[in-house]
């Protein structure tokens, strides 16, 4: 289709609205326009490629924003529903162009015939030049000033500057799911999400997740913070608000699926732990405790050979005591003395589990992560030997996989 086309025909361009889903209460909370041109009866098109494409002129592309944003507003305020929220996607570069000015105009006028402006959400993507980001965050600053919510947009895989995102301090970070189309996420992807999530939680930005489609991906979303969630899982855009308690059933279902399943792996985990915990204990009972550190974790080694691949033990400052013991590639343990001496307070939380270990005088699983060396997820078993004293066992993902609820 000609862009000219959409300019002389702009009585054909039409919003679609695709409910937007909160966790609190599995409601429909507002609902996100989506720009549409309606080539025939019964035929839409979508017009995200024309506000994509770079050579179609910047007033041109203005245009349309404001023709959208003034038919959805107009339907807005016919449903009388002034409790949801709008979320109206803008071009990122126009709006740091005349600063909002052309946006808030419109706005301006809708606030005349009773729109809240606490109720509108700004959907701009993270497509900023590093130099204009201090007049990015002082509009984002103004535009927050008057009531309206920003949201930052195509958050996560591409975009996740984690810097950036804490400078500009959106209201609500979308997080596309689009392009995960696999059942299995992989662990990039969550881990990406959480760091996502946490940053988000420490500027006060509520999460939200779009483009699930699968029942995966709403159990990703879930698992990652997110309040608001949207996708052809849940509702595809339609012409019209539908009723608030559509899809009601079906999350309260799933998340009570979620939350059994989540369950079940705790449950596993502590399992695990406990386990891990009564067999260390017993081994060291038996071992004499005035050994050479290098002679406890051939030890240790030995009776544990079945779950672990690398055994070492520090102090409580972190400073590594013994040498390492790992398994080879024959499965066969040696030491590596080289690893002597090495400090490891710098890993996160490390100085919280030696407290813990220190009080509850237990040991401590860890979350899953990346082994650098192997390049494979592992976990950790750490266990205190004395209040000054912790041994390490990193576990392989061949046994973790073989359990249930360990990955």
């Amino acid at each position: 289709m000609d862009p000219v086309d959409i300019m002389l025909n702009q009585n054909h361009v039409t919003p679609l609205y695709q409910p937007v889903f909160i966790a609190d209460t599995h409601l429909v909370v507002g609902y996100d326009v989506f720009p549409y041109f309606n080539k025939a009866e019964d035929e839409l098109e979508s017009l995200d490629w024309f506000f994509q494409d770079p050579s179609i002129p910047e007033e041109f592309r203005q245009e349309i924003h404001h023709v959208i944003i003034k038919k959805s507003l107009d339907y807005y305020i016919e449903q009388d529903e002034p409790s949801l929220f709008l979320f109206l996607d803008y071009d990122s570069h126009i709006i740091l162009k005349d600063r909002g000015e052309g946006l808030l105009n419109i706005l301006e006028g809708y606030k005349e015939r009773g729109v809240q402006f606490n109720k509108i959400v700004i959907q701009l993507r993270d497509e900023f030049p590093q130099e204009e980001i201090d007049a990015v965050r002082v509009l984002f600053n103004y535009l927050k000033s008057l009531g309206i919510l920003v949201a930052l947009d195509h958050i996560g895989l591409k975009n996740g500057n984690l810097e950036r995102l804490a400078y500009l301090m959106p209201n609500i970070v979308k997080i596309d799911l689009s392009f995960l189309n696999r059942e299995g996420l992989p662990q990039l992807y969550r881990d990406i999400h959480y760091s996502l999530t946490l940053l988000s939680q420490k500027i006060g930005a509520t999460i939200m997740f779009k483009g699930i489609s699968t029942y995966s991906q709403l159990h990703h979303a879930w698992q990652n913070g997110g309040r608001f969630y949207q996708g052809s899982y849940l509702k595809a855009p339609q012409a019209e608000f539908v009723e608030p308690t559509i899809c009601k059933e079906t999350l309260q279902q799933d998340f009570q699926m979620f939350v059994e399943y989540e369950r079940k792996k705790i449950q596993a985990q502590i399992d695990v732990a406990l386990q891990i915990n009564q067999q260390l204990k017993t081994i060291l009972a038996k071992i004499d405790r005035q050994d050479h550190y290098d002679e406890i974790i051939q030890e240790v080694a030995k009776a544990c050979d079945d779950f672990t691949f690398r055994i070492y033990i520090t102090d409580h400052t972190g400073l590594q005591l013994s040498s390492n013991i790992e398994k080879n590639k024959d499965g066969k343990w040696e030491l590596h003395p080289e690893s002597r001496h090495k400090n490891w307070s710098w890993r996160p939380y490390f100085f919280e589990n030696v407290a813990k270990m220190t009080v509850e005088k237990r040991g401590i699983l860890s979350d899953l992560y990346t082994d650098i060396d192997r390049n494979e997820q592992i976990r950790t078993f750490s266990y205190p030997l004395t209040d000054q004293l912790f041994i390490f066992l990193d576990i392989p993902y061949s046994y973790l996989f073989e359990q249930e609820g360990l990955l």
